[in-house]
């Protein structure tokens, strides 16, 4: 049998904020993310966002938009990590995002924006 240590428990009523500009933009209950699986939402500026919640318990926000399709399909990418680094592939043609960074793993001139996150 393996035990795996226990993880911390984040309260479920905090909320996940982004910051855009000069401002944190409250997004989402931290409840309503799932680790391993993205959520998208949708930015004030039209924009999209894909929401991550790594196995850690570590949030995450980057475009939604796929750079090389032009599809809103980031947040439904497969989670995994790459040197440690926790990454999102494209469900369309597999091009990795760095979460915390948004620089494209598989083609160093392709990067998406990535947010900074807080739990509040």
């Amino acid at each position: 049998m393996t035990i795996a240590p226990e993880k911390t428990q984040l309260s479920t009523d905090m909320q996940i904020q982004l910051r855009i500009g000069d401002e944190w933009l409250t997004v989402c209950p931290l409840s309503r993310l799932t680790p391993g699986r993205g959520v998208a939402a949708l930015l004030p500026d039209g924009r999209q966002a894909g929401l991550f919640l790594d196995r850690d318990g570590v949030p995450y926000a980057i475009d939604n938009r796929d750079p090389f399709t032009g599809a809103q399909v980031l947040s439904r990418g497969l989670i995994g990590t790459a040197a440690g680094r926790p990454f999102v592939a494209s469900p369309l043609l597999k091009q990795r995002f760095d979460l915390a960074s948004g620089r494209c793993l598989d083609d160093e001139t392709v990067s998406v924006t990535a947010y900074e996150v807080r739990l509040h």
